[in-house]
C-alpha cells in the first residue's frame, strides 16, 4: 500500500444571507489579542480561571460522575475491537485502556488475530518510554520500510500536538536504532526509498516550510550524513500548502514521488523517472493518487477530466497506464452515490461506496478490456469502512456499523472468501432504539437527508432533547457510525441524536462539497438550520430542548448558529473551532484552509467571510444559548485562541457560557481515553443541564 500523504479533514476546521453588521475589528483593535499567545502566563492564568469555574459546575452535577465512569469504561474496555494495518504475516494495532493511557504499540500473527484468544506482542510501550525519558509522549503512528516493515519512522508527539519527532526503530530488536534517523519536532513529511535513505521534508534551514507551516522543499537524506545538508530534490512555493513525498513498491520496483498541494484542493502530482528527475502526471488539479497496480496508476477525481480523447466524470475513479499514458474509467458513481473511500491492493482495487449515505464496499478487478464489479458480501443498511488493506496483497479487513448495531470487522482473503474477524459486544441498550433517514429541504430547495436516533417511544411523543450534529466542510462525509459513548451518555438516558448531512461534506461526492465552498459558503449553514426547523417543525424537539454540536469546521458551524440562529437552539457545543474568519488564515495551519473559506485579505473574498465570522458577529445586546466552548492548549492545527476570544467576548459582554480547555490533546482535545471519558461526560452533563433541566 502506499506511504501516500492524503490531506483529511476529519479533524479540521472550517452568511451570504445574514442580517446582522459585522464589526471589521483590526487585529490592532481586538481587545482579546493577547489570548492568542498560547501559553503566556496572562492567557494560561485566564484559562485556569475559566475551567476552574466550568468544571466545579458541570463536575459538581450530580450526573458527572456515572456520566464518566461509563464513558471511561466504554473507552477502556478490552473488549473493544483491536484495529490494525497488516503487514508482512503481522496485524500491528495501537492499544489504549486503563493500564496503558499512553498506549501499547503492538503485533500478533495473522492467524492468531484471527482467533478467539489473539496472543499480542509488544512492539513499544509508550507509557514506559515516557517515563524513562520525562517527556509528555503521544504516539503519533509509524512509517515502515517495505516489504520487510521492520525499520521504521516512530512519530512522538509532545502532548499530542501535530509536530512531532521522527525517530528510527527496528522492530526486531524493539529499540530505537542507535544513531538512526532522527528528525527533530516539526510537521514533517517523510517516506523511505531504501534502508539508508530517506526523503524528507521539516523545518530544516530557512525558507523550509510554506505560509501554511509545512514542508516547501523535500530533500534526499542518507544514512549517517547532516541532515541540514541533505540535498534538496524538490521545492514548491511559499504560499502552497506544502509538499509530500511517497513511495510505493509495487512487486520489486520502488515507485517514489511528490505531491505537491497547491491549496487545499488542488495538486500537482510527479513521479521520479530513472534520471531522478520528478516527472508531472498528467492528472487534474482535483485529483489524488490513490495507489499503484503493476504498470497503473489508479487515481480518484474531483472534477471532471478530459484526457485522450474521453472525458471522465467528476467523482470517478480512474486507471492511468504508466508506459503509453492511456486513461480508462475504473468506476463512476451513479445518482446520489458517491466513492468514500478508495483503496488499492495488489491486483485489484477496493471502493468504499456511498449510496443515499448507506455504505456499501466494492472490489474492482482489471480485465483485458474494462474491470470487473464485484459488490463484497456485507449486512445492509449500515456503515462500511475499510480498515485496512494489507501491503503487499489483496488481503483486506473492513468494518461494518450502524447507530444500533455494534462494530464488526470482516477479513477478506486475497481470493475474496469473508469471515468475521472481530466483534465488538453492546455497548449500551439498543432495545426500541429507532434509526430514521429523512429529508429537510433548504433555503435553496435542496433535500438535505439526516438520520434520527432515538428510543422509539421518545422519538414518537416529541418535545424530546435532541442534539443536532453537524460538521459540513473538506468533503467530510458524516455517517451514522455505532457510537457507543453517545448511546450510553445521551440515548440511552432519553436523548435524540440528530446527524445532518449538510452540504461541504462528502456524502455526495466532491459537487455536494463544491457546493458549499468561498462564497457559497453560507449554503451549508442554511442546509443545518433546515434540518434543525425541520426538527421543530415535525414536533420531534422545541428550539428550548434543541442542542448542537460540531468541532473543527463544525466548531465554525456552531459559531454561526449561535450567532445567525440564537433562537433555534438552547444549546450549542463548540468544540476545538475556528470563529475569528477575519484572522483565521494568520493562525497555525489556518492558510492551508484558503481554498475552503477565501482569503480575508482579497477584498471581494473578505466581503462575503465577514458575513458570517462568529467573532466579529458576538452582539452585547444579543439574546445567545448558553455555549460550551472547549478547545486543546497543545492544539497546532486549529489555533485555541479561536475558542477563547470568543469566550472573552462573551464575558466582555456579559452573556452565560462554560469554556474547557485540556492542556493537551491537540486537536483532538484528548490524547487517552481517560481524557476522552472526561470530555464527553463534560459535553453530556451540560446538554442534559440545558435540554432536560427545567
Amino acid at each position: 500500500m502506499m506511504n501516500n500523504w492524503k490531506m483529511t479533514a476529519a479533524a479540521l476546521c472550517a452568511a451570504l444571507g445574514a442580517t446582522m453588521t459585522v464589526e471589521r475589528a483590526s487585529a490592532q483593535e481586538d481587545p482579546f489579542l493577547w489570548l492568542e499567545e498560547v501559553e503566556s502566563e496572562r492567557a494560561l492564568d485566564w484559562v485556569e480561571t475559566q475551567n476552574a469555574r466550568s468544571l466545579a459546575e458541570l463536575q459538581g452535577d450530580e450526573r458527572y460522575e456515572p456520566l464518566f465512569q461509563d464513558a471511561r469504561e466504554i473507552l477502556n474496555s478490552n473488549a473493544r475491537i483491536p484495529y490494525g494495518a497488516l503487514r508482512n504475516g503481522y496485524v500491528y494495532n495501537f492499544w489504549q485502556d486503563a493500564d496503558n493511557p499512553r498506549g501499547l504499540w503492538r503485533r500478533a500473527a495473522l492467524k492468531s488475530y484471527l482467533s478467539d484468544n489473539t496472543e499480542w506482542e509488544t512492539v513499544l510501550d509508550i507509557d514506559a518510554l515516557a517515563e524513562a525519558e520525562e517527556e509528555n509522549w503521544v504516539y503519533k503512528g509509524a512509517n515502515c520500510l517495505a516489504p520487510d516493515y521492520d525499520l521504521c519512522l516512530v512519530s512522538l508527539s509532545r502532548g499530542g500536538a501535530d509536530a512531532a519527532v521522527e525517530r528510527e526503530f527496528k522492530i526486531s530488536e524493539k529499540a530505537f536504532v542507535e544513531g538512526g534517523f532522527e528528525i527533530p519536532e516539526a510537521k514533517s513529511s517523510v517516506a523511505w526509498v531504501d534502508a539508508d535513505t530517506l526523503l524528507v521534508g521539516s523545518d530544516i534551514g530557512e525558507n523550509a516550510l510554506t505560509t501554511s507551516g509545512y514542508p516547501r522543499v523535500t530533500r534526499i537524506w542518507k544514512r549517517g550524513t547532516p541532515l541540514a545538508d541533505a540535498e534538496i530534490v524538490f521545492e514548491g512555493a511559499a504560499e502552497d500548502v506544502g509538499v509530500w513525498p511517497f513511495t510505493d513498491l509495487v512487486g520489486d520496483e520502488r515507485i517514489v514521488g511528490v505531491i505537491r498541494a497547491t491549496t487545499f484542493f488542488t495538486r500537482e502530482q510527479f513521479l521520479r523517472g530513472a534520471d531522478g528527475a520528478f516527472e508531472k502526471l498528467p492528472l487534474p488539479p482535483k485529483s489524488s493518487v490513490e495507489g499503484f497496480l503493476p504498470g497503473r496508476l489508479i487515481a480518484s477525481l474531483q472534477e471532471e477530466w478530459t484526457y485522450g480523447g474521453e472525458t471522465f466524470p467528476t467523482g470517478a475513479v480512474v486507471s492511468l497506464d504508466r508506459e503509453n499514458d492511456e486513461a480508462e474509467l475504473v468506476f463512476a458513481a451513479g445518482e446520489r452515490e458517491a466513492v468514500d473511500a478508495v483503496a488499492v491492493g495488489e491486483s485489484v482495487v477496493y471502493v468504499e461506496l456511498l449510496d443515499n449515505v448507506v455504505g456499501k464496499l466494492l472490489k474492482l478487478t482489471p480485465k483485458r478490456r474494462g474491470w470487473k464489479t464485484k459488490e463484497m458480501k456485507l449486512p445492509a443498511n449500515g456503515v462500511v469502512s475499510i480498515a485496512n488493506v494489507a501491503d503487499g496483497s489483496d488481503e483486506v479487513f473492513v468494518n461494518f456499523e450502524s447507530p444500533t448495531t455494534p462494530d464488526s470487522l470482516y477479513y477478506f482473503s486475497a481470493k475474496g472468501r469473508g469471515e468475521v474477524a472481530k466483534t465488538a459486544p453492546a455497548f449500551f441498550d439498543a432495545d426500541g432504539v429507532v434509526v430514521e433517514q429523512r429529508e429537510a429541504t433548504s433555503k435553496d430547495g435542496t433535500k438535505i437527508p439526516f438520520f434520527v436516533i432515538g428510543k422509539k417511544d421518545v422519538v414518537e411523543a416529541g418535545n424530546a432533547p435532541t442534539v443536532l450534529y453537524g460538521y459540513g466542510g473538506f468533503q467530510v462525509s458524516i455517517l451514522p457510525n455505532y457510537s457507543a459513548v453517545t448511546g450510553k451518555l445521551w440515548i440511552e438516558e432519553g436523548g435524540v441524536y440528530v446527524i445532518a448531512n449538510i452540504r461541504g461534506g462528502g456524502e455526495f461526492g466532491p459537487d455536494w462539497h463544491q457546493a458549499a465552498l468561498k462564497q457559497n459558503r453560507h449554503k451549508a449553514y442554511e442546509d443545518f438550520f433546515a434540518v434543525g426547523d425541520a426538527l421543530v417543525a415535525s414536533g420531534l424537539t422545541t428550539p428550548q430542548k434543541l442542542g448542537a454540536l460540531g468541532g473543527s469546521n463544525g466548531g465554525l458551524l456552531m459559531g454561526v448558529a449561535f450567532t445567525q440562529r440564537p433562537d433555534l437552539f438552547n444549546a450549542i457545543g463548540c468544540g476545538v473551532p475556528l470563529l475569528d474568519m477575519l484572522r483565521y488564515h494568520t493562525l497555525l495551519a489556518g492558510a492551508s484552509w484558503m481554498g475552503e473559506y477565501g482569503n480575508p485579505e482579497n477584498a471581494e473574498e473578505r466581503t462575503y467571510i465577514e458575513t458570517y465570522s462568529p467573532y466579529q458577529a458576538i452582539k452585547k445586546e444579543a439574546d445567545y444559548p448558553r455555549v460550551f466552548f472547549f478547545t486543546s492548549t497543545r492544539d497546532d492545527r486549529v489555533h485555541p485562541g479561536h475558542a477563547r476570544k470568543a469566550a472573552a467576548k462573551f464575558e466582555k459582554y456579559g452573556h452565560p457560557f462554560l469554556y474547557y480547555e485540556n492542556t493537551e490533546g491537540g486537536h483532538g482535545a484528548a490524547t487517552n481515553p481517560d481524557q476522552r471519558a472526561r470530555l464527553s461526560a463534560l459535553e453530556y452533563v451540560y446538554f442534559a443541564r440545558q435540554l432536560k433541566d427545567d
